[in-house]
């Protein structure tokens, strides 16, 4: 027997697969990316029984007939990963849809447990599932689990570890398909299961022994799986099973066999175009049937709460107003929530910033050095830290809690339409949704959708959305310049004001989102939207404990710690730009002077554009080097009261023209250095990070020198 094992968890999207993977697992795992992929992989280890497990999540998926990348995956890691045994991880409030992808990896493989999850929110729904019966319909072991409960878990273990030492056997019981189909399967397994082809087979793999032969050799029910795939003709599929399997499908008695078995099929009218229907028509029957004979539903409407609440949430009436006011709650908690905490970091930061003079002053360290590190890398660091983390710490948590509760698909399902109309997918609102934290988070975000055309669309727009570290800037300036018009002295009414000139914007930044979708679905990514298949799970109660630990660890900090890897170079960059300087000008004035007439043409002025230029390591800079550059200072400048900051601002030429381009540029400018290099990452390719970099800058350019020609046109007439 080996000591060591692989098991594959496999299930659809929504139904507790990472949370048992992370139970079977616990702190012993390794992410990444599946080679030559976008999509993350996760494998982690553990010891059962004294053997030691390595568990592969592979990706969620509803099929894997190979309708996007992560169908792709999860369909190659079964057919030629290997993995001792399978663990279908399906969700037993919906068990009928579960089990049709059951069905479909039963087609390939024995070493199959089923994994049925949510036991606990069937019992509130008043859903029994008999899993005794259960596991005599499909011939694999059945284990039910409920996340909290740790006797399930260990169950299930126990199972897995009898299935891999073949202490339990399981012989499925696979959709048996209409008698013709089944007929012509057989004539082509007969003509893939031969000697030659077995030792052509073994001898490219150099296997000799009988072990390994053992080990490796190809099951017939892979080989009525490849048969039902060379009847179906996709090529994709066919070119995958060539390469990871080392089989000859071009041999002439296959191609025969495969020809005669078409012929005889459009006998009885079953062609190449409706015979993937009829196998996945025979599939959804067989997974009906199995569902009817198992569950038992007490309560009938058990959905009725969640249909109701769907009826307001996803109306055409209320559907968008309310998520926009979900949106503009969370960023109104975020803006004035975030306020105190950045202070606090500010203070220790400073108090900080003051013993490190000293440190540097007891040591006798050469000034310039001194206030280079500290003035210069320390100082930015800082600045990054107290402005990014808060609003960061506020919003991931909030946006993890509608995650959660099952929102954020309802958000794709109410603006699919308009994103259909853009030729590209609703889910790339939710990625946008995920922009508005970080956009490079947004770009990773962008695997959820399948086509990799409107996944491409949806990376290059992302930047639309403004994200947390430019939330502070146009905070600022709406309080400033709008809210400082029109609520006075009223605190609530200005950040009211303010998150509503906000909102503005951002709805502005959906609509060109949308308008820049269509016109590249025209042009250089042309093509049609794709069908979406989008599920609406139950709402769920958030698990606070866990959306603290993953929206601060996988997001918050994961985010923050690539923008500090940035920052501390740009921060050398901006100190030596502004103490180095040419004939008594430093570099700043000297680049901002010689920008300063294109800025005009913006409505802006050159040490605003320069201030943006340099803030491409983290837009958290942007307004501190702004301030630097009016108040002739060598280092950023923190000013905390927005009186004192407009005061600086109007001072030196700010109208009500700049500030709206001001916040116009400041959605629609290059991304950061953290977004370009995640775009980089997920496309692979330079040009494409390129071009993400140049459709926000000259729509931004565009639309700020259009404003300001039609804002000096009115005042002139």
């Amino acid at each position: 027997m080996k000591n060591t094992y692989i098991v594959a968890l496999a299930g659809n999207p929504n139904v507790g697969k990472s949370t048992i993977f992370n139970s079977l697992t616990g702190m012993h795992q390794h992410t990444g990316n599946w080679t030559g992929k976008t999509v993350a992989n996760a494998t982690g280890k553990a010891i059962i029984n004294d053997k030691e497990f390595t568990f592969v999540d592979i990706p969620g998926t509803y099929s894997i007939m190979s309708n996007s990348e992560e169908e792709e995956i999860a369909r190659d890691y079964i057919c030629f990963g290997n993995p001792d045994a399978t663990v279908i991880v399906v969700d037993s409030t919906c068990l009928e849809r579960n089990l049709n992808l059951v069905y479909q990896i039963m087609e390939i493989t024995d070493n199959i447990i089923v994994c049925v999850n949510l036991l606990d929110e069937a019992k509130k729904k008043k859903i029994k599932i008999d899993l005794k019966k259960l596991e005599d319909l499909l011939g694999v072991p059945v284990v039910g689990t409920v996340a909290r409960d740790k006797q399930t878990l260990e169950n299930l273990k126990n199972t897995i570890y009898k299935v891999c030492e073949g202490e339990i056997r399981p012989h499925t019981k696979t959709v048996i398909y209409e008698q013709e189909i089944e007929e012509n399967l057989e004539k082509i397994v007969g003509a893939l299961d031969t000697d030659s082809l077995k030792n052509e087979y073994l001898e490219k793999r150099n296997i000799a022994t009988d072990i390994e032969v053992e080990e490796n050799k190809i099951s017939k029910k892979l080989y009525r799986w490849i048969a039902i795939k060379l009847i179906d003709g996709e090529e994709k599929i066919l070119k995958s099973i060539q390469e990871n399997l080392e089989l000859n499908l071009g041999e002439q008695e296959i191609r025969q066999s495969v020809i005669e078995a078409k012929k005889n099929l459009e006998t009885r009218e079953i062609t190449s175009k409706n015979f993937k229907d009829k196998i996945v028509a025979d599939i959804m029957k067989k997974a009906e049937e199995t569902s009817k004979e198992v569950c038992t539903f007490e309560n009938k409407n058990y959905r009725e709460r969640d249909l109701k609440i769907d009826k307001i949430l996803t109306s055409k009436i209320f559907g968008i107003p309310i998520m926009i006011l979900f949106l503009g709650l969370i960023f109104w908690i975020t803006i004035v929530g975030a306020n105190y905490p950045s202070e606090w970091l500010f203070s220790v930061f400073n108090w900080l910033q003051d013993k490190l003079i000293y440190f540097a002053n007891y040591i006798h360290c050469p000034i310039w050095l001194s206030d280079m590190l500290i003035n210069g890398v320390y100082k930015t660091l800082t600045w990054i830290v107290a402005v990014m983390l808060p609003p960061m710490a506020i919003f991931f948590p909030l946006f993890t809690i509608l995650e959660d509760l099952g929102y954020l698909p309802r958000i794709a399902f109410n603006m699919d339409g308009f994103f259909k109309k853009a030729c590209c997918s609703g889910k790339q609102m939710i990625t946008m949704c995920m922009g508005f934290g970080c956009n490079a988070c947004g770009v990773t975000g962008c695997r959820i959708i399948d086509s990799p055309r409107e996944r491409l669309i949806a990376i290059l727009t992302n930047n639309f959305v403004p994200c947390n570290g430019r939330f502070p800037f146009l905070i600022t300036i709406a309080t400033i310049f709008i809210a400082g018009a029109f609520a006075g002295g009223n605190g609530f009414l200005a950040s009211i004001l303010s998150t509503f000139a906000v909102i503005i914007v951002i709805i502005f930044g959906i609509f060109l989102t949308l308008v820049i979708s269509k016109i590249l679905s025209k042009t250089i990514l042309k093509g049609m939207p794709s069908s979406m298949i989008l599920e609406l799970p139950p709402y769920r109660k958030p698990q606070f404990g866990k959306i603290l630990v993953r929206s601060i660890f996988d997001r918050t900090l994961f985010v923050l710690g690539r923008a500090i890897s940035v920052a501390a170079p740009a921060g050398l960059v901006i100190w030596l730009m502004a103490n180095i300087g040419i004939n008594g000008q430093s570099l700043l004035s000297i680049i901002a002077n010689f920008l300063n007439p294109f800025a005009k043409l913006m409505g802006l002025d050159g040490y605003i554009l320069t201030a943006f230029i340099l803030g491409i390591p983290a837009n958290e800079i942007v307004l501190p080097i702004i301030l630097m550059c009016y108040l002739k200072s060598g280092t950023l400048v923190n000013i905390e009261d927005t009186i004192q900051i407009g005061q600086i601002l109007i001072q030196n030429g700010w109208t009500m023209l700049t500030a709206m381009n001001v916040m116009l540029f400041t959605i629609l400018h290059f991304p950061c250095a953290t977004t370009l290099l995640t775009v980089k990452k997920e496309t692979g390719s330079w040009k494409w990070t390129a071009i993400s970099f140049a459709i926000p800058t000259v729509c931004g350019i565009v639309l700020c020198m259009f404003t300001n020609l039609v804002y000096n046109f009115i005042l002139v007439y």
